[in-house]
């Protein structure tokens, strides 16, 4: 297995993958999500390998159509379910859960949300599309509305296929913008006050969900999409504030007893 990955992306990511055995092609950072997949897919039409059009592919909603979407109507039958908040990525999640929780409970808000720094549903600026290997729905190009932003899994530099089609369903009630430090403050948050320890798009989906709750009314169930795990944030700016060595405070509880103290 081959993965071409922004250099932007997180080093954990690139060392995860390679664990699992897979080759991790590296692309530059300023090219963004249009950069890494035109590398997929030179390397897949150059060697013959099978491109899996992870943004186009219509098993990817489908997949979240047969799992995780029947899993929350499970979950909340017989119970109140009068928002659903997520991001994307692909949009494989906010489509394929999207179509079943709306047939399901027609009542339920589906809130997606978008980076601040890269508004490109909210623009209104439709996206540029080409053919490739014989699909058609790839990005030709970057979005204008696009900016970099940290919230690493979430909107890259072009609106996917995928999300699109979904959005064509009018699957959406509502887009509402999230702020980058927002994100990473709120995923903070999540970890030292209630022990979830998720990565900054989890962090984006629950500060959406916050603001929903801000103007829902009382006694809405609201439900928030935390789809990663901190750990493959370590070498992002949601442990910039993280040190590696013992604090000042924590070299003082360290020396309140007599023995095994490490000088810094």
């Amino acid at each position: 297995f081959v993965s071409t990955m922004a250099a932007s992306f997180s080093v954990e990511r690139r060392k995860v993958m390679r664990m699992l055995g897979a080759q991790v092609v590296v692309t530059p950072a300023p090219l963004g999500g249009t950069g890494m997949v035109k590398k997929a897919q030179e390397l897949a039409e150059a060697h013959g390998w099978y491109y899996a059009h992870q943004f186009e592919n219509d098993a990817n909603p489908k997949y979240h159509a047969e799992t995780t979407g029947p899993e929350i109507v499970r979950d909340f039958e017989g119970k109140r379910l009068d928002y659903w908040v997520t991001g994307y990525g692909t949009g494989g999640t906010f489509h394929g859960a999207g179509k079943v929780i709306k047939a399901a409970r027609p009542e339920c808000k589906i809130i997606l949300s978008e980076p601040k720094a890269a508004p490109l549903i909210t623009s209104g600026e439709a996206q540029e599309r080409t053919e490739v290997l014989g699909i058609k729905g790839a990005p030709a190009s970057g979005h204008p509305a696009w900016t970099p932003h940290p919230i690493q899994g979430w909107t890259p530099n072009f609106i996917p296929k995928v999300t699109e089609d979904g959005l064509s369903l009018g699957l959406h009630d509502e887009v509402i913008l999230v702020d980058g430090k927002d994100a990473v403050d709120t995923a903070i948050a999540l970890a030292r006050q209630e022990g979830i320890f998720c990565g900054i798009s989890g962090g984006a989906t629950v500060a959406t969900a916050l603001e929903v709750c801000k103007k829902a009314p009382e006694g809405s169930t609201v439900l928030a999409m935390i789809p990663d795990t901190a750990e493959r944030y370590l070498s992002t700016p949601l442990f910039a504030d993280i040190d590696a060595d013992m604090n000042e405070a924590e070299v003082a509880i360290a020396k309140s007893t007599p023995s095994c103290i490490l000088e810094q």
